[in-house]
């Protein structure tokens, strides 16, 4: 079976456009066989991929792998609903609150043009202000706080609680990780 373009041709209009996207909770591994069964229902399909190079003790070898594993993007048809969950490997619609969750046009148009832009892209833990984090790497690393974000930039405030006191340092997101969560 021919693997799903990432981004067809005419889908970053379609990522632009205020339409509705929504996502499939798939098996493992199951990404670009449900693309390409909802590609030939006629759904808007985005599967965005990254490249990776994967060592082996013999070899080396560059993969296509999806940037969201076990997801898949679609548009419109939710009338379609039976057919997209009788679609081999899908698990479920992703819900939100009882509800198909809808994915706003605004997230999606970035992912698109970064897929079509071939930049070097990896997925990456999702980290919200307030998260707790630890630095991977550099003069910092091992030390955790919590993210803030200021403008554009991320940082990690550390705090002296005994005093009420805190600083923020500017670091490079790639450096972080979500912490271990205390038992």
């Amino acid at each position: 079976m021919p693997a799903p373009d990432c981004l067809p041709a005419g889908l970053l209009p379609l990522l632009s456009r205020s339409a509705e996207w929504h996502a499939v909770y798939v098996r493992h591994q199951h990404e670009r066989a449900v693309a390409h069964h909802l590609q030939q229902l006629e759904f808007h399909v985005f599967l965005p991929l990254f490249r990776e190079v994967r060592l082996w003790s013999d070899r080396r070898k560059r993969l296509s792998r999806p940037l969201f594993p076990c997801y898949v993007f679609f548009s419109g048809g939710l009338d379609r609903r039976l057919q997209i969950l009788n679609t081999p490997g899908v698990c479920s619609l992703v819900m939100c609150a009882g509800k198909v969750a809808v994915i706003p046009a605004c997230e999606m148009e970035p992912i698109g043009r970064v897929v079509l832009s071939n930049a070097a892209v990896a997925p990456h833990p999702f980290l919200r202000a307030g998260d707790r984090v630890r630095v991977r790497g550099g003069p910092l690393a091992g030390l955790e706080g919590l993210v803030a974000r200021v403008k554009d930039s991320t940082r990690i405030v550390f705090s002296v609680e005994t005093l009420c006191q805190s600083i923020a340092v500017e670091v490079d997101e790639s450096m972080l990780e979500p912490a271990a969560r205390a038992a």
